[in-house]
């Protein structure tokens, strides 16, 4: 095994994209949390969105392959699920590239969830605040669909988890 850093493995995992959202890294999401090297080995620690993300398992594969692609005799996945992913883990350049994607990104709420459940939402289109939620639960259970009533297009919003 040549010689590799955290640094080099953070640099590399942040090419990683959310299988779900492929405009945002992990390391954006806030699903991977820490990097470890032991000698030969590298062990990368993931909060999931929820424990029965669907994609998953395609997150740990390509977690694997760019962490042994780097050099790697061996790569752990460890599952961290306490404390639980919390939306307000996802970085600022993530929020951003939400938006830019066409999905309205979540409110930090710093853990009172209860406030922001009645935030407006702006239109990640034209950035009005006069939108509608129209169901709840979009594409994924970690989103819901709104209309914009001033442009309106239709988008997903990123729940405040």
């Amino acid at each position: 095994m040549k010689k590799i850093s955290a640094k080099q493995i953070w640099t590399l995992l942040e090419t990683i994209k959310d299988p779900e959202i492929p405009a945002i890294s992990l390391i954006e999401m806030g699903i991977i949390r820490d990097v470890s090297i032991d000698g030969k080995s590298v062990t990368v620690i993931i909060t999931p969105t929820f424990s029965g993300c669907p994609a998953l398992t395609v997150m740990e594969e390509e977690i694997t392959a760019k962490v042994t692609e780097a050099g790697a005799e061996e790569c752990h996945i460890q599952r961290q699920l306490n404390p639980p992913w919390s939306s307000d883990w996802i970085s600022d350049e993530g929020r951003r590239k939400l938006k830019d994607f066409g999905i309205a990104p979540p409110h930090r709420h710093d853990g009172k969830i209860e406030i922001v459940l009645y935030q407006t939402v702006n239109c990640p289109h034209c950035n009005s605040t006069n939108t509608t939620v129209k169901n709840e639960f979009g594409s994924t259970l970690c989103r819901a669909i709104y209309l914009c009533n001033d442009c309106h297009e239709p988008f997903e919003q990123f729940k405040a988890l």
